[in-house]
């Protein structure tokens, strides 16, 4: 007969197994949704206004990371999770993060994280408002995809971005400790 800590961890297995099949089940959802195609935008990156399509970096696909800028601890902890791994995206696509902030404050905030990654101001622009990533309550974080079909942009799919999302490891890690996260709120420096 199980005990009910071997009845609890049975459990727990068919849980994270479902959260698979679930995570699994809703990208493949995403993808049956009907490409929506958008306009070229113009963005101003530190080499001057550039064109959404001139961002692709010669790929077919373009992962575009909405962050709301210096001002969000929450959005630096993101961005500085994708410095880590952008190297690997950029190898299957291209890979941008867009944020609200003037250019000035975006590359000394880029340099003092020691960001690798390329990044684009959607100042004077409205691709993040266009996006969904703007409301009335403010920016909000996220990502969006697109590939290219005949010169036209079609975006592909959405996701917010939040703590305990699957795009931020830490809050994944955080959740195991005996309290979870607790309190614990992302800061520039520790």
């Amino acid at each position: 007969m199980a005990t009910a800590t071997e009845d609890r961890i049975r459990e727990i297995q068919q849980l994270e197994q479902e959260l698979i099949e679930k995570h699994e089940k809703l990208t493949e959802l995403k993808r049956e949704l009907p490409a929506q195609e958008i306009q070229d935008y113009t963005l101003q990156s530190q080499k001057g206004p550039v064109k959404l399509s001139e961002l692709f970096n010669g790929k077919p696909d373009l992962i575009v990371i909405h962050n709301m800028g210096r001002a969000c601890t929450y959005c630096t902890l993101w961005a500085d999770g994708f410095n880590g791994v952008s190297g690997h995206l950029e190898n299957r696509a291209g890979f941008l993060v867009v944020s609200p902030d003037p250019l000035d404050v975006q590359r000394e905030f880029a340099q003092s994280r020691g960001w690798k990654f390329r990044m684009a101001s959607g100042q004077g622009s409205t691709f993040i408002e266009d996006m969904g990533f703007k409301s009335e309550k403010g920016w909000m974080p996220g990502v969006s995809t697109f590939y290219r079909d005949k010169g036209k942009i079609m975006r592909v799919a959405t996701a917010p971005f939040g703590p305990g999302d699957p795009f931020c490891a830490v809050w994944h890690l955080l959740t195991l400790l005996k309290d979870g996260a607790g309190d614990w709120h992302p800061k520039y420096t520790y």
